[in-house]
């Protein structure tokens, strides 16, 4: 990926004529608006790009299920869900590089038996035609698990998706124990919906996820939505297990505050200070009920600093992901199948710090 100025201006790199063409894509005076707004923020905050952990990319039809779902207020949803950004495939793409949008996800997810594989191979085929997005694969508690998350990862998959309350599963279901193990061996980060929120499910909370990061504590966990509503027992478990992480998806935007808001306490608000090197960006997208800048803005009113901003924007998941260098798509395995640039591998003694990701906090062993 190109690099920009740490202003976010720079020159007219491949990124830049990027968000142009994404300006294009929409051609109205609105959609140049709400990207100027991203633009702005990039700007003040001095950010070379975003990257966005939890957007969502799936086969046509799934997501327009997945829409009219949101639109009756389906039970796993519980209220009226408006879809800001209802559009085509290649035109959702170019808005989030009209955003700044460096790599993406395509977070998708089963909700029965036999929907994985072929969801993964749309998936793997999505982003060899979208070089920044990074590939993504989800999995379900069903004979043949194993197999094919292990296949995932030999052919360079570099994030999963599980989802415990639309899936209906217990993350401890013993068909899940060696998928889980090869994952946390791997590197590979899992990208989870397990809080009980917007409604809970039979699996949904931390409970669960205690049980599963004390057999696999090496698990790259990033828990969706800093887990909604059980905010701060998800950042215990984040506290006490250093490859946990949150993302911010939804979370303090005013959709989210009217049925779960987080605390702004001065407690709760350090702890998310002492977690910035662990907090990722997520949004959503394209399944959100107001503009992609309203997340960035509700961050930046924690009024954490500029460097926290920059970490959780940006710098924490490219040093996660490996990202500087290469394409976000797929990337190649080391001998021990850990993903990409391990921070270990590379920058000799001492820990790697990817520039803008939060500050190093040296840790003992976690008990």
């Amino acid at each position: 990926m190109s690099e920009r100025g740490r202003d976010g201006q720079g020159g007219r790199d491949g990124h830049g004529a990027q968000e142009e063409r994404g300006a294009r894509g929409r051609g109205t005076t609105a959609a140049a608006d709400e990207q100027q707004a991203v633009r702005a923020f990039r700007e003040r905050v001095g950010l070379p790009g975003l990257v966005d952990v939890h957007t969502h990319f799936m086969p046509d039809r799934v997501l327009k299920k997945v829409w009219a779902y949101f639109d009756s207020a389906g039970p796993l949803v519980g209220r009226a869900w408006p879809i800001t950004y209802r559009h085509e495939e290649d035109e959702r793409v170019a808005l989030l590089r009209g955003f700044g949008v460096r790599a993406f996800t395509s977070m998708l997810y089963p909700h029965k038996p036999g929907m994985a594989t072929w969801l993964n191979a749309w998936a793997a085929d999505f982003a060899a035609r979208t070089p920044d997005c990074l590939r993504t694969a989800t999995l379900f508690p069903e004979p043949g698990v194993e197999a094919y998350v292990k296949e995932a990862v030999t052919g360079g998959v570099r994030v999963f998706k599980a989802h415990v309350q639309v899936g209906g599963y217990d993350p401890n279901d013993p068909l899940l124990d060696p998928a889980w193990g090869l994952l946390a061996d791997a590197g590979v980060p899992v990208v989870a919906h397990c809080g009980s929120g917007p409604v809970p499910g039979n699996f949904t909370g931390p409970g669960p996820v205690a049980e599963l990061l004390a057999r696999h504590p090496r698990l790259r966990l990033v828990v969706a939505h800093l887990g909604m509503p059980e905010y701060s027992e998800f950042m215990a478990l984040a506290e006490r297990y250093e490859e946990v992480r949150l993302d911010t998806t939804m979370a303090f935007t005013d959709f989210i505050e009217e049925s779960a808001p987080v605390s702004r306490d001065p407690e709760t608000l350090g702890r998310l200070a002492g977690l910035g090197d662990r907090v990722l960006l997520g949004t959503d997208f394209p399944n959100i009920p107001h503009p992609y800048v309203h997340q960035l803005e509700v961050l930046e009113r924690l009024g954490l600093g500029d460097d926290w901003l920059r970490a959780v924007c940006y710098g924490n998941a490219a040093a996660l992901f490996g990202l500087d260098g290469g394409s976000a798509g797929t990337q190649g395995q080391g001998p021990t199948g850990t993903q990409g640039q391990d921070p270990a591998d590379t920058q000799g003694p001492g820990p790697r710090r990817h520039p803008g990701a939060g500050p190093h906090r040296p840790r003992g062993p976690r008990r």
